[in-house]
C-alpha cells in the first residue's frame, strides 16, 4: 500500500514512519514543508499526481496552543483548512484517510473520562481549529476516515514533558508541578502501533481516543519521570495552575474514554506506567 505522513518530523509521524518502513508490503512517503504544504491546494495536488497515495495520515499540525490565541486564523488554516484539502484529494482518489486530533476538542471540565461521541465544547483557539479540521474530515470523507484524538504526547523526538524534566532535573535541584490538571500521558510509539494495528483489521469509519490506560496529574507523571530515571521524585513538589500564566486555558481533565476500541475487538492502550518504564532508555539516550 501506498501511504503518505505528513508531519513526519514530529513525535508521533516519526514513530509511523519508522515502523510503516519495516513492512515490506507498503511504500511509505513522507510529506513535509516544503515538499508539501497542506494548506496549499497546488501543492497537494501535485503530491497526489506523483504518488496516488491510498492512505494518508495526517499527522501535520499547528500546536503552539497560547500562540493560537493571538493568530486563531494561522491556526485555523493548518489545522482545519489543511485536513480540508487533503480529505478532498483522498475522497477524489478513493483513500482512507486518518486525522490527528487532540484532548482539547473538550472543555476540559468533566468529572469522567470523555467518550469519543461526548459533545466537543472547545474553550481554545487550538481546539476550535482542530475539531473544526475533524468535522472536514468527516463531512469530506464520510465513509473512509479515521479521528484518533491523542494528548501528552512523549517520545525520544521532538519537544516533550519528559524531556523537559530530564533536562530540568540537570538545572534544578526542585521542580514545582501543577496538581490540578489531569491526563494520561501517551508514549508516541504505543499510539503508532495501535493506529497501524487499527488500519489492519478495520475498515470503517470512527473516532477513537488514541492515550494510554490510566490517569495522572503533570505532578505525578513528573515524579513518575524522575523515579524511571534514578532521581529522587521528592525533588517535585506541588503547586497549582494559578501560578502560571498562559494565554490558552489548560484542560483540568482531559481523560479521554477508551470504548471505541472495545467496539471494534481492539485492547485499549496499555498502561502509562508500565509505557514509560519502556520508553525511558530511548529517551535518556536521546537527551544525552
Amino acid at each position: 500500500m501506498k501511504i503518505l505522513i505528513t508531519g513526519s518530523n514530529g513525535q508521533l509521524g516519526t514513530e509511523l514512519v519508522s515502523r510503516y518502513r519495516d513492512r515490506p508490503q507498503d511504500e511509505v512517503f513522507v510529506g513535509d514543508l516544503p515538499d508539501l504544504d497542506i494548506t496549499s491546494e497546488l501543492s497537494v495536488a501535485s503530491v497526489f499526481s506523483t504518488i496516488a497515495p491510498e492512505l494518508v495520515i495526517n499527522c501535520a499540525a499547528w500546536t503552539a496552543v497560547d500562540a493560537a490565541e493571538e493568530k486563531e486564523s494561522s491556526a485555523f488554516t493548518v489545522n482545519a483548512e489543511g485536513p480540508a484539502i487533503l480529505a478532498t484529494y483522498c475522497a477524489r482518489a478513493g483513500a482512507r484517510m486518518v486525522q490527528i486530533s487532540t484532548d482539547y476538542v473538550f472543555a476540559g471540565d468533566a468529572d469522567e473520562p470523555y467518550s469519543e461521541n461526548a459533545d466537543a465544547q472547545p474553550v481554545t483557539a487550538y481546539g476550535r481549529t482542530k475539531f473544526a479540521g475533524e468535522n472536514f474530515v468527516r463531512e469530506l470523507l464520510p465513509e473512509n476516515h479515521v479521528i484518533i484524538r491523542t494528548a501528552w504526547l512523549y517520545s525520544p523526538t521532538g519537544h516533550n514533558f519528559v524531556k523537559t524534566i530530564i533536562r530540568a532535573q540537570k538545572e534544578q535541584d526542585i521542580l514545582r508541578v501543577v496538581t490540578d490538571q489531569i491526563g494520561q500521558p501517551t508514549c508516541a510509539g504505543d499510539l503508532a502501533d495501535q493506529i497501524i494495528s487499527l488500519l489492519d483489521t478495520y475498515q470503517g469509519s470512527g473516532t477513537f481516543h488514541g492515550t494510554s490506560s490510566g490517569v495522572a496529574s503533570w505532578f505525578e507523571f513528573a515524579r513518575a519521570i524522575m523515579s524511571e530515571i534514578g532521581q529522587d521524585p521528592e525533588r517535585v513538589l506541588p503547586t497549582d495552575s494559578s501560578s502560571y500564566v498562559q494565554a490558552a486555558p489548560r484542560p483540568a481533565y482531559s481523560v479521554l474514554g477508551h470504548l471505541g476500541w472495545e467496539l471494534v475487538g481492539m485492547t485499549p492502550m496499555r498502561d502509562w506506567r508500565i509505557a514509560l518504564h519502556d520508553a525511558i532508555p530511548a529517551i535518556m539516550h536521546a537527551s544525552d
